[in-house]
């Protein structure tokens, strides 16, 4: 995924509430999260994930016996110490250019509204369903 982001740092996100029959959506641009933002939020992962971080071939093709053997030696690695963050581990940030929110109805009238950026204010539009 960072990968592709790299490459069109572009994206959406979506969060579907299934029994309030809601969802949020955002688009836009992204961006790396900073290299201080990254430390903080890895050093409060818990240990396992860590070291798991710390070994992946991220998206890569691995065998199970090899993840685990490459783990297991990490383990042994940071035994008692901190487990540093690696260079390519870290998140981005969406800046969103739209955000919709959807407001679902049985009657299939559902109510849509959709805030688009528009040079500093949001224009917001309500969307047939």
């Amino acid at each position: 995924k960072g990968e592709e982001l790299q490459a069109h740092p572009a994206a959406a996100l979506v969060v579907y509430w299934r029994e309030l029959d809601r969802q949020v959506r955002a688009r836009g641009m992204v961006s790396r999260l900073s290299a201080a933002d990254s430390d903080s939020y890895f050093a409060g992962r818990p240990r396992d994930s860590q070291i798991a971080a710390s070994i992946s071939p991220q998206s890569r093709p691995i065998e199970r016996d090899e993840l685990e053997r490459l783990y297991r030696e990490a383990e042994e690695r940071f035994d008692g110490a901190e487990v540093p963050r690696p260079a390519n581990w870290g998140g981005y940030v969406l800046d969103p250019e739209t955000v919709e929110f959807w407001q679902g109805r049985e009657s299939r009238m559902h109510d849509r509204f959709l805030y688009a950026s528009r040079g500093g204010s949001w224009e917001i539009a309500r969307l047939a369903p």
